[in-house]
């Protein structure tokens, strides 16, 4: 099994900067693909960004293109978002998702992960 932890949340001013990380851990590797999602107090979950191991990919939502940055780490199996011109829109809970899927075609959709963390909370104030 793969654990997922993230770090790295908190409140910053509207127009301010966080940086995310996750971390997997325990038995087996991520091969396909590590990302984030978000939600927010009575919104359903929503797609923000992923990167496909092989080839380096990125896929971003519409709604944080130009201020998010999924990198990979230098410890193995390491993601960092880098988040920049924050919005108060962007307060949610973040949460971190994995998969080693071979079929991994719906990037955007949270079916396509097996493996999740527990989440940390952004917030974002005006």
């Amino acid at each position: 099994q793969v654990q997922l932890v993230e770090s790295g949340g908190g409140l910053v001013q509207a127009g301010g900067s966080l940086r995310l990380a996750c971390a997997a851990s325990g038995r087996g590797t991520i091969t396909t693909a590590m990302g984030w999602f978000r939600q927010s107090p009575g919104k359903e979950r929503e797609f923000v960004t992923t990167m496909r191991w092989r080839g380096g990919n990125t896929y971003y939502a519409d709604s944080v293109k130009g201020r998010f940055t999924i990198s990979k780490g230098n410890a193995k199996n390491t993601v960092y978002l880098q988040m920049n011109s924050l919005k108060p829109e962007d307060t949610a809970v973040y949460y971190c998702a994995a998969t080693n899927s071979y079929d991994f075609t719906d990037y955007d959709v949270g079916a396509s992960y097996n493996y999740w963390g527990q989440g940390t909370q952004v917030t974002v104030s005006s």
